[in-house]
């Protein structure tokens, strides 16, 4: 005999879950939350956000603006008066947009701030599913292109840190190597997320997720172990490199305001 049995449905937040399920949602909205704030408000600072040699990521590659790094020169005279300026709003756009279609985060802000599902067996506030097949979310399918992107953004802050271990002696005009304190910071953001976007997913699928057989192509199989192996930690790798770009940008900014010194190390 075919029958069909019809499964009671769970109201939202419904769930027979003895564990505290809750915890990981709200520390991702917390987390989230906390640099969605801080990011935007220094992005439309347009202010301290250079000392020295140091540039702040978020401001990085500098296209227009007051800084010795600006790659083109203050603002152009052709930006209207009434339309706010600041150098990371004409670049934040891309790691902004990197971060907001990776696999990893789509999951993680759909339960922290949709609760789309809230968590494994726990009743959703909605019930129908539209997946991502139509706009808006369909947009996510951009995160490859974002990718090409995101591998630039780490070349140029790469070069920022070779930059900032060049001092230049305010008595004699010279410039010397040295290490300070602000470029091992820099240096550790580059290195965190240069092992986010290594492990991204999209990278992972280009460098060798598209064989049948990875016996045909050894160079692809050895690029893609080494992709597999920053992915495998990618949701880690996802939250340090978020949380140290912003505190890079607020190094340079305490270090431009005069609040914190720049040790030299070396």
């Amino acid at each position: 005999m075919n029958g069909a049995t019809a499964l009671p449905r769970r109201s939202f937040g419904e769930t027979m879950r003895a564990d505290v399920w809750w915890f990981q949602p709200l520390l991702v909205f917390l987390g989230l939350s906390t640099f969605i704030v801080y990011s935007t408000w220094a992005a439309f600072q347009g202010k301290n956000y250079f000392v020295g040699d140091y540039i702040s990521p978020f401001y990085s590659p500098e296209i227009f603006g007051d800084s010795p790094h600006s790659w083109f020169g203050p603002k152009p005279a052709w930006w209207p008066s009434w339309l706010l300026f600041s150098p990371a709003l004409l670049v934040l756009w891309a790691p902004a947009g990197f971060r907001l279609t990776c696999y990893y985060y789509r999951g993680a802000y759909y339960k922290a701030f949709w609760a789309d599902p809230p968590a494994c067996t726990v009743g959703e506030p909605r019930t129908s599913y539209w997946g991502e097949r139509s706009f808006p979310l369909i947009m996510q399918n951009v995160h490859r292109y974002f990718l090409y992107l995101a591998l630039f953004f780490i070349w140029v802050l790469a070069y920022d840190v070779w930059e900032a271990l060049w001092f230049v002696d305010p008595t004699t005009s010279k410039t010397s190597f040295g290490v300070g304190l602000g470029a091992i910071v820099l240096a550790i953001n580059v290195i965190l997320l240069g092992g986010y976007t290594f492990g991204c997913h999209s990278l992972r699928h280009l460098a060798g997720g598209f064989l049948d057989q990875f016996s045909r192509s050894p160079t692809c199989y050895r690029a893609y172990a080494c992709v597999t192996c920053f992915n495998r930690r990618h949701m880690l790798w996802a939250w340090l490199s978020l949380f140290w770009v912003g505190f890079a940008d607020l190094y340079v900014r305490l270090c431009a305001m005069g609040i914190w010194t720049d040790w030299r190390i070396l």
